[in-house]
């Protein structure tokens, strides 16, 4: 499992995550050239960086919160997260999980930029295969990383196993899709964000089918925090909301979005959306993303956790 910034239904690219391009319709990262993906990840996962320290904080200030000493961050990416929890948690030694090394090595520049490269560290695993190599924890933070493996219960429990007695599993799955345009933006069909989403759902259903040793799993991640053995602790929302008119970094990252969508999805939609999809990405068009003063981001990120007793 590579996870880095996701194509999935509610397109998270914090890691690099991921939200990607890395997982197109073939949920294949092998012929990526990370030095192009690597800036854009560590880009959008600075935006994204508000949701996640609020989330942080109040993993660190809940009443059951045992002392953090290590931290696992499955599905790192370019480790902008892995840096942020070693600043939420300054006792703790955090290990960035990835099965990129590109990625990992942009992690190290990262933390040691920052003066935290005493503290946190990269590995590399392919999971849940390696699972084993990951070592005890007192916090695991998977970033939408869980639906990446096939059967997400024996995922889970193997997470659990990993933690110390007290110790908290932070599991960001779920949140609302992102809404950057109106829902008129005055050519082409009303709506054209939710159409694009029905269809992405449909090929996030075929990637999950595709990965090996799937499973269906009802998604009501606090009952399978109890199917492993975990006591739930509770699940927050975490919005980012950026209103127009945009900084130039927040609409680099909108206009990336929309050209990842048409990339993806060029073989799934209609004449028409793949025409309106061509104008907003025209840099020159007045209507196009990189023009119009009504583009915005709004995102919900979900966070749900579960402590071993």
């Amino acid at each position: 499992m590579t996870k880095h910034a996701d194509h999935g239904p509610h397109h998270d690219t914090a890691h690099g995550r991921h939200d990607r391009a890395a997982h197109g319709p073939h949920h294949d990262t092998t012929d990526l050239d990370w030095d192009v993906m690597g800036p854009v990840l560590e880009r959008n996962a600075e935006l994204s960086s508000p949701q996640y320290q609020e989330a942080a904080r109040w993993i660190a200030g809940l009443p059951t919160a045992p002392r953090v000493r290590r931290v696992l961050d499955i599905g790192s990416g370019p480790g902008v997260i892995a840096c942020l929890l070693a600043e939420a948690f300054p006792e703790a030694e955090v290990v960035a999980v990835d099965g990129t090394a590109a990625l990992l090595e942009r992690a190290r520049a990262r933390s040691a930029r920052l003066g935290l490269g005493d503290r946190v560290r990269t590995l590399h695993a392919e999971l849940p295969d390696e699972l084993t190599k990951l070592g005890d924890a007192d916090l695991i933070w998977a970033g939408n990383a869980l639906h990446h493996m096939g059967d997400q219960r024996s995922a889970l429990a193997g997470f659990a196993a990993l933690l110390r007695p007290g110790g908290t599993v932070a599991l960001v799955e779920g949140g609302l899709p992102p809404r950057q345009l109106p829902r008129d933006i005055g050519f082409g069909r009303p709506g054209l964000e939710a159409r694009l989403d029905a269809v992405i759902a449909d090929w996030f259903e075929e990637m999950r089918a595709s990965l090996p040793d799937a499973k269906r799993e009802t998604e009501d991640w606090s009952a399978l925090f109890t199917a492993v053995g975990l006591a739930p602790q509770g699940t927050r929302t975490f919005l980012l909301d950026l209103p127009a008119p945009l900084s130039d970094q927040a609409r680099d990252h909108v206009i990336a979005e929309f050209a990842q969508r048409r990339d993806m999805l060029a073989d799934a939609l209609p004449a028409d959306d793949l025409a309106v999809l061509d104008r907003l990405l025209d840099p020159e068009d007045p209507a196009g993303l990189r023009l119009r003063q009504d583009v915005f981001l709004l995102t919900a990120r979900t966070v749900h956790l579960a402590r071993r007793v």
